[in-house]
């Protein structure tokens, strides 16, 4: 494969903190690597340096001399007094942009809803977001670099944007590079890992399902002392190999390595023990919304005559278009707001508490230190049962130590996310709404955060555009679809973009939006069914002939280590090139199976 881009010796400093340290890394044709750390660690300094935009302190980027890089930054780097068009095509006719497949195939999925006169600055996030993606997606690039490019989508244009970069490229050409906290997006489009951690990165294979595998084997070969961290990585471990059908679909020759890794590990949550324990807390009447409308004085109303049951221990995730209500009906079930009409029953032992998508709520406290907070609501917390210090639950959610001790005004945008969850769970609710909860956060503290959740005892209610986290901490979905009515999901988030697409899987029409885009042109189709049914072939041969390779290997190792006992150097050597020989087969065969399993949609 050519390189495309890469670094040598790079190091990086930002005071007295080294963030990258002798680092040496390249990106090759056919890469598709997702970049994972925890906040501050230098990702997206990384991405930078290798974009171009800053110079590293020690140690020089390389580069292509033909290769064209596209960086898509966190900030809005949209000029706000532009049209959307004139943003996205500049001063091109319609008649130039719209022969371009491409650019049309990209207009239909990520503006096709949004005005094309309109100025940039009118625009919400979400759809600045996506006319910032839709101006950087029509250019011609060899590498394209995202940092957080599902940061204000909604589920819809997450979906979109994993199929179109999965479907950009040839396999072997060309490079994405992506920062992002979304565990699905990783797993759905890289094939590669990245970890970065005190300065250094850490390769792996595959996307974030496979990176987790990884990270714990690595952790056990290791001999590695337990401690929370790794405890965290077995249990998501865990939910990846038990959770839905489509995230356990990996080759059958890496199931035995997970399954033993995770042999001792509990599931997520005792769900019949937490809904005990929330009947006892809530008693059986929680928050009951019966025929209610809200209309705010407008002729269209928000929501009409719907009726929403929540049961004790009732974990619910919400999706839906932008604008359908869902961080309003978040409003109405915590009693900010009252229903145009209809009624709102609440359970006599009923405390609620929601996370909104604000950090105001710190500024009266930024002053303080963290501990110095968490103190003054309360001493101690309840946890699944246990008790445990202020100190003990800021550790749980990553605040060590020495961050307990730092001014709240200091803190990360991360940080303050953290903390301002922390806070509504001193104040022991048991009802719990979270909107948008996975804004400013790593990987790793999505997963202590879904770790904690998973023993509070309490009516859970998410909005999110993370389906991970919503398939991880939630038993079931629904959907606002901009109709003023809620539906029910048994289908989980698949069900709702097929909604959205106007493919009921009932049969029935749903509620059908065009994505025609400004072009009129439909995005085109996948593989046929008749690849379909030659690849799942193809699969089924691969793990057939792995399998036998496996059982060739395990006796091989036992040959050698047997000849080498007797000093047989000769048959070491011969039994050694044999052993060589059938793990090339195998390597060969796992990325038949993955370009196999590409078609199948695994």
């Amino acid at each position: 494969m050519a390189h495309l881009l890469g670094a040598e010796t790079v190091s990086m400093s930002f005071g007295t903190r080294t963030v990258l340290d002798s680092l040496s890394l390249g990106l090759e044709d056919g890469d598709r690597i997702g970049m994972v750390g925890r906040n501050g660690d230098g990702k997206s300094t990384l991405m930078r340096l290798l974009a171009g935009r800053i110079t590293p302190d020690e140690g020089r980027v390389t580069k292509r001399g033909d290769v064209r890089v596209a960086y898509l930054d966190q900030s809005d780097v949209l000029d706000g007094q532009l049209t959307v068009g004139e943003a996205i095509v500049g001063e091109a006719a319609d008649h130039e942009w719209a022969a371009n497949p491409l650019v049309r195939e990209v207009m239909g999925g990520l503006v096709g809803e949004v005005d094309w006169h309109a100025e940039v600055s009118s625009l919400s996030g979400g759809q600045k977001r996506r006319v910032a993606l839709a101006k950087l997606l029509i250019g011609d690039h060899e590498v394209i670099m995202l940092d957080e490019p599902t940061n204000h989508l909604d589920v819809e244009g997450v979906a979109w944007l994993a199929k179109h970069l999965k479907n950009r490229w040839r396999a072997n050409a060309n490079g994405l590079l992506v920062v992002t906290h979304d565990r699905w997006f990783l797993d759905e489009i890289c094939t590669s890992t990245w970890e970065i951690h005190d300065g250094t990165v850490d390769a792996f294979e595959g996307g974030y399902a496979a990176y987790v595998l990884a990270r714990a084997e690595r952790d056990k070969t290791a001999s590695v002392v337990e401690n929370k961290r790794q405890q965290l990585v077995k249990k998501e471990l865990a939910w990846l190999r038990r959770g839905a059908p489509a995230r356990t679909a990996k080759p059958k020759f890496r199931i035995e390595a997970a399954n033993t890794l995770i042999a001792d590990v509990p599931v997520a949550r005792d769900t019949v023990e937490l809904n005990k324990m929330a009947t006892a807390r809530q008693g059986k009447d929680v928050l009951d919304l019966e025929h209610v409308s809200l209309d705010f004085g407008t002729d269209k109303p928000l929501f009409n005559n719907i009726t929403l049951r929540l049961a004790p221990g009732e974990r619910v995730g919400i999706v839906g278009v932008n604008g359908s209500g869902k961080s309003t009906l978040l409003r109405l079930l915590n009693g900010d707001i009252e229903p145009s009409s209809g009624v709102i029953k609440r359970g006599k032992t009923v405390k609620t508490a929601i996370l909104t998508q604000e950090v105001t709520e710190l500024e009266e406290v930024s002053e303080m230190r963290l501990l110095e907070v968490i103190k003054s609501e309360r001493m101690s917390f309840d946890v699944g049962g246990k008790e445990v210090s202020a100190g003990q639950l800021a550790e749980q959610l990553g605040f060590g130590t020495d961050k307990q001790w730092t001014p709240v005004k200091e803190l990360s945008g991360g940080e303050r996310r953290r903390l301002q969850l922390l806070r509504l769970l001193i104040g022991e609710p048991n009802v719990l709404m979270l909107d948008e909860p996975t804004n400013d956060l790593d990987t790793d503290t999505l997963a202590a955060i879904e770790d904690m959740l998973d023993g509070w005892p309490g009516t859970l209610v998410v909005v999110s555009h993370d389906r991970y986290l919503l398939e991880r901490v939630t038993d079931h979905q629904i959907a606002l679809l901009g109709d003023g009515k809620i539906r029910g999901l048994p289908g989980g988030v698949d069900q709702y973009l097929e909604l959205r697409s106007g493919v009921d899987p009932s049969g029935n029409t749903g509620a059908p939006t065009d994505k025609s885009g400004p072009a009129g042109t439909p995005q085109a189709d996948g593989p046929s069914a008749a690849e379909k049914r030659e690849a799942k072939k193809e699969l089924n041969r691969v793990e057939r002939q792995v399998g036998k390779l496996e059982t060739k290997i395990a006796k091989l190792h036992i040959q050698i280590a047997e000849a080498s006992e007797k000093m047989e150097i000769d048959a070491v050597a011969k039994f050694n090139a044999t052993l060589q020989d059938a793990e090339s087969q195998k390597e060969e065969l796992e990325m038949n199976w993955m370009e196999a399993a590409e078609i199948m949609g695994q």
